[in-house]
């Protein structure tokens, strides 16, 4: 093979892996240093060990991907990501609407987030009400948007989904609970220019202020939840 069409194949395997890692980089954030993932596992173990968490708990923790400082000042909340946790076998996972809603294990969830820092909270009442047979049926529901791509746009449709709908939906569904206030589009603090600009990016001048949204901030917040472990 003559080096210019050796040079031309590499070219052609390598460009779509940098543009891939480009937009994973863009979407989540750098990778984070080892020790987090060493921290993470640290923390898993001793959460496993302790049997700290249960099904059904909502982990929240500060995404490092682009968007996350335009949500944590628009909510005025630290906390921009969250998902579901669920033992399966001997090892803990989050349910949580990545690209595309997808289940993670808990160790790489916890070191995709700022400095390995989470908190998990769980319903007041979830001794009555997350029985199995509830859990089985938020299982269902969040089978029903497995696999859907996120939504960058935070429409309240079921075509596409962001963290904190998903989990919300998967609650109210299976438990009749609605966890956190509903609000609209308008009611957060767009006044910031890393929102404004995010908000440019993602609408043009066509910003939907009558939208319906659930933020991780909203639900964090609910006096449905205590916290039951932060590291």
């Amino acid at each position: 093979m003559k080096l210019r069409s050796k040079i031309l194949l590499a070219l052609w395997v390598l460009l779509p892996l940098v543009a891939a890692g480009y937009f994973l980089e863009k979407r989540y954030g750098k990778p984070n240093p080892e020790e987090y993932q060493e921290v993470a596992a640290d923390r898993v173990r001793e959460l496993s060990a302790s049997n700290e968490l249960q099904n059904g708990d909502l982990i929240f923790h500060t995404s490092r991907s682009a968007q996350s400082q335009a949500i944590q000042l628009a909510t005025k909340s630290k906390y921009s990501h969250c998902g579901i946790v669920y033992k399966n076998g001997s090892g803990y996972f989050v349910f949580e609407a990545v690209q595309p809603v997808s289940t993670t294990p808990l160790a790489k969830w916890i070191a995709r987030g700022e400095g390995g820092h989470f908190v998990v909270k769980r319903l007041k009442t979830a001794d009555q009400v997350l029985s199995k047979s509830a859990l089985a049926k938020m299982k269902e529901e969040g089978q029903k948007l497995a696999g859907k791509d996120y939504d960058l746009t935070f429409e309240w449709s079921d075509e596409k989904i962001y963290c904190s709908e998903l989990i919300w939906k998967v609650y109210q569904r299976a438990t009749g609970l609605e966890i956190g206030k509903l609000e609209k589009l308008k009611d957060f603090d767009l006044s910031a220019k890393p929102v404004q600009a995010k908000m440019r990016e993602r609408y043009g001048r066509q910003i939907p202020y009558e939208e319906k949204v659930i933020s991780p901030a909203s639900m964090f917040s609910s006096d449905l939840l205590v916290t039951v472990v932060e590291k």
